[in-house]
């Protein structure tokens, strides 16, 4: 079953991977951008959200499968992979199985491999936390848009665009609880690190000054271990990066596929 999207645009494809609480709109801003700027942009539904059909088993084999088949569907022969939070792990998941598909590689807000220190260390204490603060509103019978609510404000930098937050907690409320729920399962078994040093095309990451979910230092490092990597850092912001800074950010953006499009 091919995930559903929204494309808009012609030119080289940019296929836009959503967080954890995102959906296709969480990118709005840059379908748009991009679009001018002479791309096709492509943002999906993550399998289990927005009108895309749910997997299974939910894993990151299975969620990189999913887009390779859109990728197929699509008819490219390869794409510029862009992937916020959970949707920088499939990307990257989409790199080590299938690398002849991804000509540039953009990471933003995300790690690769979940609950892993800076230093290399595990950080199992940290995982816990993080799922227990997810679930436990769930659990306790508040809704996805209570959830939102509360977390949005918890990821954001003291710089975010207020416009951006209200989408943010849009996309996130819409998220069904079930597919949040095996999303944060599959989260917790994510492990590329070993692979970042095979990916050999050029890449771009975006960090966040305030990120406390993928923090500067663990973006930092992921750099230093791919071998054409770039990275940058928005001031004042935090996890959410493409929406509490869209102009910042998409300006970073399209000057990494200027720059990089002559290669590739």
């Amino acid at each position: 079953m091919i995930p559903k999207f929204t494309t808009l645009g012609s030119g080289p494809t940019v296929l836009m991977l959503h967080g954890i609480g995102g959906g296709h709109v969480a990118f709005a801003p840059q379908v748009e951008t991009l679009a001018q700027a002479g791309y096709r942009a492509v943002a999906w539904d993550m399998p289990g959200y927005g009108r895309s059909a749910p997997i299974e088993p939910y894993t990151f084999k299975g969620l990189a499968q999913s887009c390779v088949d859109l990728i197929d569907a699509l008819q490219c022969e390869h794409v510029v992979l862009l992937g916020h939070s959970m949707g920088g792990m499939v990307a990257q998941e989409v790199v080590a199985r299938r690398p002849e598909r991804v000509s540039r590689l953009v990471l933003c807000g995300t790690s690769a491999a979940f609950a892993r220190r800076s230093d290399g260390g595990s950080a199992d204490a940290w995982a816990q936390k993080y799922i227990a603060e997810r679930t436990g509103p769930l659990d306790a019978g508040q809704s996805m848009a209570e959830v939102a609510q509360k977390l949005v404000a918890q990821m954001v930098g003291p710089g975010s665009l207020p416009e951006g937050l209200r989408l943010a907690e849009h996309c996130m409320a819409g998220v069904p609880a079930a597919t949040y729920r095996r999303a944060l399962d599959c989260l917790v078994t994510f492990d590329r690190w070993s692979d970042l040093s095979r990916i050999a095309v050029p890449t771009l990451l975006i960090g966040g000054e305030f990120d406390r979910v993928a923090t500067p230092a663990v973006m930092q490092q992921m750099a230093q271990s791919i071998a054409h990597a770039e990275y940058v850092e928005l001031k004042g912001i935090g996890h959410l990066m493409n929406l509490e800074a869209p102009d910042e950010f998409d300006s970073r953006l399209l000057d990494f596929l200027a720059r990089t499009r002559a290669v590739h």
